[in-house]
């Protein structure tokens, strides 16, 4: 079975991208796997395709080994796409799922539900050494509720209903997830390079 290195350290990512890469007979290992400790790649580009690029080439040169990075997040179209890039650390650099959630909540308070429309995003960046690193986005369309249901998934997932549901992300299985998810359908676009490695 054929390596895959992620550049992440989130649990939730690693076990989803687990998932993802097992029709393709690809193993993933992430930066949880390792002995050394890498440190944390700083996140200073002011695009999701920035920061996937930043972590996945940083990692790749230590490690000398091709990588995958990712870099997600939720726009909001009434928060003028916030929080964005921020949206691991909205509520603070503690990085608290909950806080981000009340934050995001408070903020759209006596906004109305045809206007609560949003998409997650996800950029996958892949940096081989030698190589130039190229990118893939891929979009989960949908709006916010009024508050966190369901306990599946991580992040956002209690407060996003993607269209066509009316259920949070959170309250979808792990397939039904999978089969919409903006991390699958930017994965879903590096399908060519996966048959090629």
């Amino acid at each position: 079975m054929k390596k895959i290195m992620i550049a992440t350290k989130n649990e939730g990512k690693v076990k989803e991208f687990k998932q993802l890469f097992l029709k393709y007979g690809v193993d993933v290992i992430s930066l949880l796997d390792m002995e050394e400790d890498i440190p944390d790649v700083e996140e200073t580009g002011t695009t999701f395709e920035q920061n996937a690029a930043l972590k996945a080439e940083t990692i790749s040169a230590v490690l000398n080994i091709p990588v995958i990075a990712d870099d997600s997040g939720l726009e909001i179209r009434a928060l003028e796409g916030r929080p964005g890039v921020y949206s691991a650390r909205y509520a603070g650099t503690s990085k608290n799922d909950r806080a981000n959630l009340d934050k995001v909540l408070t903020e759209l308070t006596g906004v109305p539900d045809e206007n609560r429309m949003a998409r997650f995003v996800c950029v996958i960046a892949v940096a081989q050494p030698g190589k130039s690193t190229f990118t893939k986005r891929g979009t989960c369309e949908g709006k916010i509720g009024l508050h966190p249901t369901g306990k599946h998934g991580f992040g956002y997932d209690p407060i996003f209903i993607p269209n066509e549901y009316n259920r949070t992300m959170a309250q979808l299985s792990a397939d039904e997830k999978n089969a919409i998810s903006h991390r699958r359908n930017a994965l879903s676009q590096l399908e060519d390079w996966l048959r090629r490695t």
